[in-house]
């Protein structure tokens, strides 16, 4: 894809679509961003993007459950980041309808907008939840599939739809498969803003939910860049391909990790709300990230537990400012 290409990202009002419509930005394309229309005229993260790519990307608000909209915002566009979609674990055990709305038919809406127009280029977003609890690690992509909750459960949804995209139409179709992402900006209904942000605004006593679960952290840059080569590649069209560090964690050291970064001496706090079904938790994941590395030529750069604790005291860093702080609720279960 040529950097004079013009770029459709939905989810651009969020956390990692925020920092890809930047990095796009600033690699020289012309970016349309799809935002959640609202009545406040908020584009969310994007209010608060970098200054030196302030007003150099054209806004679309719209819905992503909406076919006409979507078609509409694709219009003129070489390619598609399709990263719209709800993400929180929790609020998916109480609201499933919305996520079957959002993430399964978001992406057909996304997928047939394409194909219609005939877009070059479309990288759909999956996520490692997918798996579910590791049954081998390091997880392949051949790792079998396990709905544990009702987000995973949409998403493996999306994934096959983009997939059936691909046989049925030939429609060229990559799907980025990022784990854990964690980064500035971030939704404090993730454990590493949680700690965080609860750390900042004075609290000793770190609530969380369960502590023994592993995971695949991948700081923000790595994901964004992820994205950017399975875009300006060729290869990959009806591949999944996994983004991730190829470092396991748990979430205890995690929060330990985290509090020796800000300086910090912390005890942890089971709370009973923060934790999930016992069938519904994923104990266990740890990438592969071989075939990203062999199709696309990506490393993360923030690997290993010394790439963790940099990526960490990044992220705490902009965390501790009172200006991004006063945006948290730390003081609550953030679902």
């Amino acid at each position: 894809m040529s950097t004079k290409s013009t770029v459709l990202v939905t989810g651009a009002d969020g956390f990692i679509g925020s920092h890809l419509t930047e990095a796009l930005v600033r690699a020289g394309h012309e970016v349309k961003a799809f935002v959640l229309y609202n009545s406040f005229n908020s584009w969310g993260w994007l209010d608060h993007c970098s200054p030196d790519v302030k007003g150099k990307f054209e806004v679309f608000a719209g819905d992503i459950r909406d076919p006409y909209g979507v078609k509409e915002a694709m219009k003129g566009c070489h390619a598609a980041l399709h990263l719209a979609a709800l993400i929180a674990i929790p609020y998916s055990y109480h609201s499933p309808d919305t996520y079957v709305d959002t993430n399964i038919k978001g992406t057909l809406n996304v997928l047939q907008a394409a194909r219609e127009l005939g877009v070059r280029r479309v990288v759909h977003t999956s996520t490692s939840e997918v798996y579910g609890t590791a049954q081998f690690v390091p997880i392949t992509e051949a790792h079998p599939l396990q709905g544990q909750s009702p987000y995973s459960a949409t998403k493996i949804a999306a994934d096959q739809l983009a997939h059936a995209f691909y046989a049925s139409f030939d429609l060229p179709v990559v799907i980025a498969r990022p784990f854990n992402t964690y980064g500035p900006r971030q939704s404090a209904r993730a454990v590493i803003p949680t700690i965080i942000t609860q750390i900042a605004s004075g609290t000793r006593q770190i609530k969380l939910g369960a502590v023994s679960p592993t995971r695949d952290f991948n700081y923000v840059k790595d994901t964004v860049a992820g994205f950017i080569v399975a875009l300006n590649s060729e290869a990959g069209c009806g591949e999944v391909i996994n983004f991730g560090s190829n470092f396991e964690i748990s979430i205890g050291d995690t929060a330990q990790l985290i509090a020796e970064a800000m300086g910090i001496e912390i005890e942890i706090i089971t709370e009973e709300t923060r934790l999930r079904p016992g069938n519904s938790e994923v104990e266990r994941l740890w990438a592969d990230n071989n075939k990203a590395r062999e199709l696309f030529g990506w490393s993360p750069q923030y690997a290993g537990r010394d790439g963790f604790k940099r990526g960490l005291a990044e992220t705490a860093e902009w965390f501790v400012n009172p200006e991004n702080l006063r945006g948290y609720k730390a003081d609550i279960y953030n679902i």
